[in-house]
């Protein structure tokens, strides 16, 4: 129930891989629910519980689906057994080797980091969750696997879990305050994580001192930690850069991704293949990160010509954000960068609302879209609008959907950008024709 979610997806292949029946609900079709069409997943779209098998072994439920849906009420009063995504991941991991990246943001590229420095040589399971470029796909499965790479995912304390023999925290923000009671309880969940890792948690530097483990990697860009990048430089969209190790230098890495942040993902990908298999060749190593194609809606150029950029990015933390236009300045100095922004959760945007203007604020100009609730009933007082009020750049307004092409066709930026984890995605195709 809810299919076509990235995680869900994920776990609907590998099923289906092993020669399972699937069914499944979605809210709407989409290039995700299609695909698993295409693999032989029965999906429907309407709530409607003759849609549903007569025999069903169990159930896998995301919290998008509301407890009051039809379906969820159907099955639950038949008695099937019904499970957390969360749940099946653990179980099918608890079988294999596992690498699990966690961090309130990116974990999607350091997933797809690592799964593409060990596919195919190394007979892998891999769950990610977003579609890595290089897969064109979130999941991807060796015959007989014997390792699991897998996205933890802190939401719900799904990652909770699961038991890894090499984990990777990547960050440890604030987010997820319908979840967590405050930071703290967000960094609590995050220790009982590590403290599930069987040998080594590779953990970013400006959050190492929350977490203890006997087996804990520092990562980062300062020379105190046990993996570190250093002689960074930037051309163009590749980012070379050295790495320490504990065992030594790995020179002369090329990335073809731009900004700091993809040099420590990548950075906390090599430090986790590395801890879970020493004897990897450094030669391919560097062959790997250096045709490392990136991930769909991260960074995500959609058009690049002289006249006219369009990059989409799925940032919907304040930090992500940050991160991300601060990136896209460097690269275009001398543009004007325009942000269209489809706010994530009511909550989030009450709970980060300074922190988002002011990152907004780094755009030339801004376009909000109404907010998008997902799992979420309205909060009187929080909408777009609300937001738009704190930021400071006078180029900024709020727009409906319907409004969005016509006024860029009448103001069309050199440098464009699509931020947010809604389905401001389902608008690339008319913005891209700009």
């Amino acid at each position: 129930m809810g299919i076509g979610g990235i995680g869900m997806s994920a776990l609907a292949q590998y099923f289906l891989q092993r020669g399972d029946t699937v069914c499944g609900y979605d809210l709407t079709p989409s290039a995700v629910t299609g695909m698993l069409q295409r693999k032989g997943a029965d999906v429907h779209f309407e709530g409607d519980v003759a849609k549903i098998p007569s025999e069903l072994d169990f159930v896998v439920v995301t919290p998008a689906v509301p407890k009051d849906f039809l379906e969820y009420q159907y099955l639950a009063d038949k008695g099937v057994s019904m499970y957390k995504r969360s749940q099946v991941l653990g179980h099918i991991t608890d079988e294999l080797r596992t690498l699990a990246v966690a961090g309130t943001h990116g974990k999607t590229t350091t997933t797809s980091m690592i799964a593409h420095l060990l596919y195919p040589e190394q007979p892998l399971a891999a769950f990610i969750g977003g579609i890595s470029k290089n897969l064109n796909d979130n999941y991807v499965c060796s015959p007989n696997p014997n390792t699991a790479v897998v996205e933890a995912d802190e939401f719900d304390r799904s990652f909770l879990t699961l038991h890894p023999e090499v984990s990777v925290i990547t960050s440890m923000d604030a987010d997820h305050l319908d979840i967590y009671r405050d930071v703290e309880d967000l960094r609590g969940a995050f220790r009982q994580f590590a403290s599930q890792t069987n040998r080594a948690v590779i953990v970013e530097e400006a959050v190492a001192q929350f977490i203890k483990h006997p087996g804990k990697r520092v990562y980062g860009t300062s020379a105190q930690c046990d993996y570190y990048a250093y002689n960074i430089d930037y051309q163009q969209e590749i980012s070379t850069f050295s790495l320490h190790t504990p065992n030594g230098e790995i020179e002369g890495l090329a990335l073809p991704a731009h900004g700091l942040y993809n040099v420590l993902n990548a950075t906390a990908a090599i430090a986790a293949v590395l801890e879970a298999f020493q004897d990897m060749p450094i030669d391919r190593i560097r062959q790997k990160i250096s045709t490392f194609a990136g991930v769909k809606r991260r960074f995500d150029y959609i058009v690049r010509r002289g006249d006219f950029v369009y990059i989409d990015d799925y940032a919907h933390h304040p930090n992500e954000m940050r991160s991300f236009i601060t990136a896209v300045r460097k690269i275009y100095t001398n543009k004007q960068i325009c942000g269209i922004f489809q706010p994530h959760l009511y909550t989030r945007t009450r709970d980060f609302a300074d922190d988002f203007a002011s990152a907004l604020d780094l755009l030339d100009s801004a376009i909000l879209l109404p907010i998008y609730p997902a799992r979420e009933k309205p909060i009187e007082g929080i909408t777009s609008e609300f937001l738009l009020r704190k930021m400071t750049i006078p180029d900024k307004r709020v727009l409906q959907k319907a409004e969005l092409l016509p006024y860029l066709q009448a103001h069309r930026p050199d440098v464009l950008l699509t931020i947010g984890a809604g389905d401001i995605d389902r608008l690339i195709p008319q913005l891209a024709a700009l």
